[in-house]
């Protein structure tokens, strides 16, 4: 299995922010940036099976430009699992509900993915910056002897 793991992109400062923090949307240089992620996203022609995002409105943002851009909008999903507390329980959970999708993209939050990554990996650091994308590898749904492919920083999508 092919998993990518995509933080969603640049927020709303969240002192500024009036309302609940899960309504808290992208700037409007957070959704420039991401057009232009989803564009090299689809450009790397990863042959996704499905997008499986937070409902917090900034990742689903996020998902939806990338869905939009490489034409799978009726390929997203959105999971509670990945609002707050994702692991690699919850990402074992949401792989058995799509049995089906061998390349799968995840659009979320840190500290969730960042640590999600690291127990895949069998330990170490791993920092997903806002917009960041890893590709990690598994066997199977079980998830073991997985290894992350690589990660890539915001700054090398927009280009």
């Amino acid at each position: 299995m092919e998993l990518y793991f995509l933080r969603h992109g640049l927020a709303g400062s969240r002192s500024r922010w009036v309302g609940p923090d899960d309504e808290r949307p992208l700037t409007d240089e957070g959704r420039a940036r991401m057009e232009r992620e989803a564009a090299t996203i689809e450009a790397l022609g990863l042959s996704l099976d499905v997008i499986v995002t937070s409902p917090l409105a900034r990742a689903y943002q996020t998902a939806e430009i990338v869905a939009r851009k490489v034409g799978l909008l009726d390929r997203l999903v959105t999971d509670e699992r990945l609002a707050h507390g994702f692991g690699v329980r919850e990402l074992r959970g949401v792989l058995y509900d799509h049995p089906g999708a061998v390349v799968v993209m995840l659009v979320g939050h840190e500290p969730d993915f960042s640590l999600t990554v690291a127990d895949l990996i069998g330990g170490g650091t791993v920092a997903f910056k806002k917009g960041g994308l890893a590709r990690v590898d598994a066997r199977d749904v079980s998830l073991g002897d997985a290894e992350l492919v690589w990660l890539l920083p915001p700054s090398v999508l927009t280009k």
